[in-house]
């Protein structure tokens, strides 16, 4: 018996509504990061217990991304998107209400825990999609990852601009997100698995190898910067460039929107150079957009470092991954897993830390301290070298 809510929505390809699920998840969440330099001052907190109370979304994360696997296919993948991009939201509303870092590190818990479980989902759906369809749609999905966050940014761009309250907003994209999924995910119906698929059990924790690590080195500066990129950059343009607020969400904005185009439009350059050309172009260009930044001396040139950022991030970790999986040492879920886990710890737990920095040595260096890490990914990547031609063997 078909669920009510099924009759309701768009009735829309697989592949869109993957699209829609990872719009959906980035929205949710993407609203609260562009108000956060005027949340800072009504919590009344310095950068260092701020990024201490955010490390609640990435110690929830990293629980469920190792915990969860057995419950979420028991809930299952229809259920799973229906309740947890409306359900995201409600948890950063709440957040915007913390009176301290330990309040604010309790209540983003459990939201990390929801972004874990529909990272899982997403990311499944996607690849189950891609291989039924015998068409690449991984790096496209991403992209609406980045359109989601780039929606949320302009919506508090724009929130900012006529002097809606951070809370207010963050209360607001609740209904806003329910009504969205309920359009865009309706009719949602899971992709079939595939053949020998194991319901997405892994190891609780995948030992990474030298080889996996060089990997996550490769993709480490883009981890990191792309989380500075979305964590700090509002108070960023508030105390480096003495900017208004609605110019700190927009800095927000421009690096997902940045990020998303490049995301969608990736694959075609992939396909045309190789994985090698194509990261150490994006991590010359990252290079460039972190020190813009770090030096800029007005907001515009600041933006544009910003955008600059958004570009190199974008497509780092899906070569990376994609590698990971091309390795013959050991079955390609395991080293999948392995990179995935590494480097989303990276990703969760390196920029609310980057408060510290903040903090103690100016915002500016929570930036500045990326440079090294770019340096390193270029040193190490070619560890992609010859994944061109792996991945069209793969593809043929």
């Amino acid at each position: 018996m078909r669920h009510p809510v099924s009759t309701i929505g768009l009735d829309l390809p697989a592949h869109r509504r993957v699209f829609a699920g990872f719009f959906l998840y980035a929205f949710g969440l993407g609203g609260f990061f562009p108000r956060l330099a005027e949340l800072q001052r009504s919590m009344g907190v310095s950068e260092g217990e701020l990024g201490l109370g955010l490390i609640g979304a990435a110690v929830g994360t990293l629980l469920s991304l190792s915990f969860g696997g057995r419950l979420i296919e028991r809930i299952g993948h229809r259920r799973m998107l229906l309740a947890v991009p409306p359900a995201i939201p409600v948890g950063y509303a709440l957040a915007a209400h913390a009176q301290g870092p330990l309040a604010l590190f309790l209540i983003l818990l459990p939201a990390g825990v929801l972004i874990g479980a529909i990272e899982v989902v997403v990311n499944l759906e996607a690849d189950r999609v891609e291989h039924a369809g015998g068409r690449r749609i991984m790096n496209r999905a991403h992209a609406f990852w980045s359109f989601g966050f780039f929606g949320a940014g302009l919506l508090g761009t724009l929130c900012a601009r006529v002097g809606l309250t951070p809370q207010w907003q963050l209360a607001l994209m609740v209904p806003l997100s329910l009504v969205l999924t309920v359009v865009l995910l309706g009719r949602f119906e899971p992709a079939a698995a595939r053949s020998g698929d194991h319901g997405g059990e892994t190891p609780h924790f995948a030992a990474p190898t030298a080889g996996i690590m060089a990997l996550v080195a490769l993709s480490f500066s883009a981890l990191v910067l792309e989380g500075a990129g979305f964590d700090w950059s509002a108070i960023y343009m508030r105390d480096a460039q003495g900017a208004p607020a609605y110019l700190g969400a927009l800095a927000v904005a421009t690096g997902a929107f940045a990020q998303a185009a490049t995301r969608y439009l990736a694959d075609r350059h992939v396909e045309r150079h190789s994985p090698l050309v194509v990261a150490r172009s994006l991590l010359v260009v990252l290079g460039i957009g972190d020190v813009l930044v770090f030096f800029a001396p007005n907001a515009p040139l600041a933006l544009l470092g910003f955008a600059l950022m958004g570009v190199g991030t974008s497509v780092l970790f899906p070569l990376a991954m994609s590698a990971a999986a091309q390795r013959r040492d050991r079955p390609a879920a395991v080293n999948v897993a392995a990179l995935a886990q590494t480097a989303f710890v990276s990703f969760m737990l390196a920029p609310p830390l980057l408060g510290l920095v903040a903090e103690h040595a100016g915002i500016r260096w929570s930036f500045g301290i990326g440079l090294p890490l770019v340096l390193l990914s270029l040193a190490v990547s070619g560890v992609l070298r010859g994944g061109g031609a792996a991945a069209r063997a793969h593809e043929a």
